[in-house]
């Protein structure tokens, strides 16, 4: 993870812990069903940011370490679930997570991976991953074209983002996840998510997003008044619906 990936999120901590969407929970289902994993397995939940995924973990009984450079998210999770028995974080990347060799049962990374070194990442997965155990790599994949709103968002994205493109092409298809994986890919499976939020809602999910230009950008009050304009247009009784695919892929690396 470079340091311009570290930092991007910096200054939309608030907006990040406030409006980002969760997973659904058929996706711990299919983790410990079909995957088999013990609910009380040791979890690294590399790229943690704001605790968003290790709070999942930490619900159905895992203890997790969180692994988080940025030291604004960081602190975000550790307000937010630093309470919680069996949580615990690490100023760590995702190639240098500072964990013990053979220290869990369980890598997780969430919404994260595209910013990754990805052959970085293998060998010290492997390194702190117990024999046997599993990495799961899974995301919020926005459906883009399902519902007009959903069109019309990814349009304003293509119009006021600031490096909107680079950053979704950075996100792997599921050819290259299973080639990542490689022999010890074991499993893929996608699940519906969806997000329903008001203007409010919609804008801190929005300012959420790295590529989004912050206030005192010249793209900023534009691209606002463009929201309001097409959430005017789509709501439903004074809402919109994100629709998601939540991709997950598993498999072994040792």
């Amino acid at each position: 993870m470079d340091l311009s990936s570290r930092e991007r999120f910096s200054n939309r901590v608030a907006d990040y812990v406030r409006y980002r969407p969760g997973y659904p929970p058929q996706l711990l289902d299919w983790v410990h069903g079909h995957l088999g994993v013990r609910t009380d397995a040791r979890v690294a939940d590399i790229g943690a940011g704001t605790g968003i995924s290790s709070r999942l973990f930490l619900q159905a009984g895992h203890p997790v370490i969180a692994v988080e450079p940025n030291a604004a998210m960081r602190s975000a999770a550790e307000q937010w679930l630093g309470g919680e028995a069996g949580f615990s974080t690490v100023d760590g990347s995702a190639e240098a997570t500072g964990l013990a060799d053979a220290s869990v049962e369980l890598v997780s990374a969430a919404q994260a991976f595209h910013w990754f070194d990805t052959r970085a990442v293998r060998a010290e997965w492997a390194r702190i991953l117990r024999p046997g155990g599993l990495a799961l790599v899974f995301w919020n994949s926005r459906l883009l074209e399902a519902t007009p709103f959903l069109a019309g968002y990814e349009a304003l994205l293509l119009e006021y983002g600031t490096d909107y493109s680079a950053v979704a092409e950075r996100y792997q298809d599921d050819a290259t996840m299973r080639a990542w994986f490689g022999a010890g890919f074991v499993d893929a499976a996608q699940f519906p998510n969806v997000q329903r939020m008001d203007f409010n809602a919609l804008r801190g999910r929005l300012l959420s997003s790295s590529y989004a230009p912050a206030a005192g950008h010249p793209r900023h009050a534009p691209m606002l008044a463009a929201l309001r304009e097409l959430f005017d247009r789509e709501a439903v009784d004074g809402h919109v619906e994100f629709a998601y695919q939540t991709r997950a892929f598993a498999g072994r690396l040792n």
